[in-house]
């Protein structure tokens, strides 16, 4: 019978690649896998209880916030508050973030930017959603976090992940050195190895974007939609558009099988409609670790610098030579206006 690798055994066999770390990060991981077993649990019977549908009140986002989004927003920060692991989270959820007031938290290292609940739209017709996490070291000395420990940059992560949550429950995760994926066995309640080394091919047949809105789009993602419609058998177009509509879906399938998401900027959102420091940064640093690319278009999306907690940016993530060649028409056909 072969051996079988919990993500608690895992984690700890892999500490010993961070000289700076003295267990923290090992222990955060570990309450963040905790809070998706719950949340795993309410989604799975979600159709029996009262937790669909809407909570009747509107997140700072301006969408309206489902029930099992509440729960998953208090699950994450319980389970980050009770580890003590991180003096601040800052969730999609909260316009502010929220700092951790304990004792051992406000001398903790690290923060965590969460998506509790990414495809929300998605819940009352049981498709797949996802949760979505990155953790920064705080830039801050002491006390319960402060505003500059969440705006750093991607490149800045120690670790990035996401979980999905569908007809298998898989968490997948980077600490810089590979991405690897772990499945929820529910009979021993164990997220166990069972996509060691991801890695994304360079080139893809996919693309999955919301054509519906295809009139809104800039010309150079226009032009690379036509690109991937166009009949070439030498590079196997036309390609196929899969689009689900949650981002975590989405991107595992790309992710696994090779293709490229693309959120771009449209008229009615110039500056695209993905939250950076939630989605896209987390997410682009696990397409990078897989030999992917993420871009907003024009320059790597995780040396844009943050301004806000909820800024929002196009992205494009995913195979590296697709995400290349969408950023030729983006060059060619929708260039960056020239800075003053």
């Amino acid at each position: 019978m072969s051996k079988v690798t919990t993500l608690g055994q895992f984690i700890i066999e892999r500490q010993g690649d961070f000289p700076f770390a003295k267990g923290e990060l090992s222990r955060l991981l570990r309450d963040l896998g905790i809070a998706a077993k719950i949340v795993n649990r309410e989604v799975n019977k979600a159709g029996l209880v009262d937790i669909l549908g809407e909570a009747g009140t509107v997140n700072v986002q301006g969408e309206q916030v489902k029930k099992l989004d509440v729960f998953a927003n208090e699950q994450f920060i319980t389970a980050l508050s009770s580890g003590g692991e991180c003096c601040a989270v800052a969730s999609e959820e909260n316009e502010d973030m929220v700092p951790i007031d304990t004792i051992v938290s406000k001398n903790a290292k690290y923060v965590v930017c969460i998506d509790p609940l990414d495809g929300s739209s998605n819940i009352d017709v049981n498709v797949s959603i996802g949760t979505i996490f990155s953790i920064y070291r705080r830039t801050s000395l002491s006390g319960s976090g402060v505003l500059s420990d969440f705006l750093q940059k991607g490149t800045e992560q120690v670790a990035s992940g996401y979980i999905t949550y569908g007809s298998s429950t898989m968490l997948v995760y980077t600490t810089g050195r590979g991405v690897n994926g772990f499945t929820l066995d529910p009979s021993i309640g164990e997220f166990c190895l069972s996509h060691p080394n991801i890695s994304i091919p360079e080139d893809g047949f996919l693309y999955s974007i919301n054509e519906g809105n295809y009139l809104h789009f800039p010309d150079g993602v226009k032009q690379f939609i036509k690109y991937c419609q166009e009949e070439d058998e030498a590079t196997r177009r036309p390609f196929s558009t899969r689009y689900i509509g949650s981002l975590v879906a989405d991107f595992h399938r790309n992710l696994l099988k090779g293709g490229i998401f693309i959120y771009p900027s449209t008229a009615r959102s110039p500056k695209g409609k993905l939250r950076l420091i939630y989605e896209c940064n987390p997410l682009g640093w696990i397409v990078e670790q897989a030999g992917g690319k993420a871009s907003n278009g024009y320059k790597r999306i995780m040396e844009v610098e943050p301004e806000s907690l909820h800024q929002r940016t196009p992205l494009f993530i995913g195979s590296k030579n697709l995400v290349e060649k969408a950023e030729a028409y983006m060059t060619k056909y929708s260039p960056q206006p020239v800075a003053s």
